[in-house]
């Protein structure tokens, strides 16, 4: 029997698996990558008798790599809280997904697992910005606030390093950045004495206080776009840009592209608390486009399409 564990390269997708290696520790293949890196099952060679755990990619988007999984015999269990569409129906597949977008997929495998390694989904959901799940995570276990910022730290730290149009842009591979962390039981340690954490958090700021500094392509009182330069740690800096837009002003909506390879944009859309459209209802609307309830994206927008989604975004949220 084989085992691969397949994630999204993220916080969340981390701390998700991390949870269940501590639950349940064994040897495994390891299948990820970047942030958009999403359609992972296609090449997993998985046959009759192997298990395939899958956490934090769409389904939708991974349809025909699982089914083709489940046709071989593969015994598959798949925690998500994107976009799925309908869920295939199969005795060797185990479903756990949450499209509400209250929970993240660490949330899922912490409900999962009744709440043994909980630390990690904190951070996790910190890392996926969900402050106020995280906190409330935090909460149950009583910790002081000097570790709460810890799993903050970690958990936006971990979700930044996923982002970026290839790997030259990652200052490290997600597949051994989780090699990294799963030499610590308690997420606490790992980033107090983990020297690859106090780096990317450096960065990750530093990255940031360039993005602050970028003036908006467009801005109103409900909404606002940015377009980051060229350059690798624009790329790098996209999810925590935008989510740190999102944190500081939930009422308006946010959208933030960055350049990549072959005359595109990567963009990353964080929805309006106030306003009914969905960030994943928008995305949807454009090739590559998924995501969540309140956090969602583009793959890839071609650059001709830019002015288009402009307009469809000032449409959707007024910019």
């Amino acid at each position: 029997m084989r085992c691969f564990d397949v994630f999204n390269g993220d916080a969340d997708g981390i701390c998700a698996l991390r949870q269940l290696r501590l639950a349940e520790p064994r040897e495994s293949t390891l299948v990820t990558g970047l942030k958009r890196d999403i359609e992972l099952l296609k090449d997993i060679p998985a046959q009759r008798g192997d298990r395939v755990t899958v956490l934090d990619i769409s389904l939708d988007r991974n349809r025909a790599g699982l089914e083709a999984l489940l046709a071989r015999g593969a015994q598959v269990r798949y925690f998500d809280h994107h976009f799925a569409g309908p869920i295939p129906r199969h005795p060797d597949l185990v479903a756990v997904i949450d499209e509400s977008g209250a929970l993240c997929t660490s949330a899922l495998v912490d409900r999962h697992l009744l709440g043994r390694f909980r630390a990690w989904a904190v951070a996790g959901a910190f890392g996926d910005n969900l402050p106020e799940g995280a906190l409330e995570l935090a909460h149950t276990l009583g910790l002081e606030a000097a570790k709460i910022e810890l799993l903050r730290e970690l958990g936006e730290s971990l979700n930044y390093n996923a982002y970026g149009d290839t790997a030259a842009d990652a200052l490290v591979s997600p597949a051994d950045l989780y090699r990294t962390a799963s030499r610590y039981a308690d997420p606490c340690a790992l980033v107090e004495q983990e020297p690859l954490i106090a780096r990317l958090t450096k960065r990750r700021v530093a990255d940031l206080h360039r993005a602050l500094a970028v003036p908006a392509a467009c801005s109103s009182s409900t909404a606002d776009a940015f377009v980051l330069p060229d350059a690798p740690w624009s790329r790098r800096v996209s999810g925590t840009f935008a989510n740190r837009l999102a944190l500081s002003d939930p009422h308006r909506a946010h959208a933030v592209l960055t350049p990549i390879a072959g005359g595109a944009y990567a963009v990353s859309v964080r929805s309006s608390r106030r306003m009914g459209l969905s960030a994943v209802e928008f995305c949807r609307r454009f090739p590559s486009g998924g995501g969540r309830a309140l956090a969602a994206g583009i793959d890839r927008l071609q650059a001709e399409r830019l002015d288009a989604f402009l307009d469809q975004f000032s449409r959707a949220w007024g910019c």
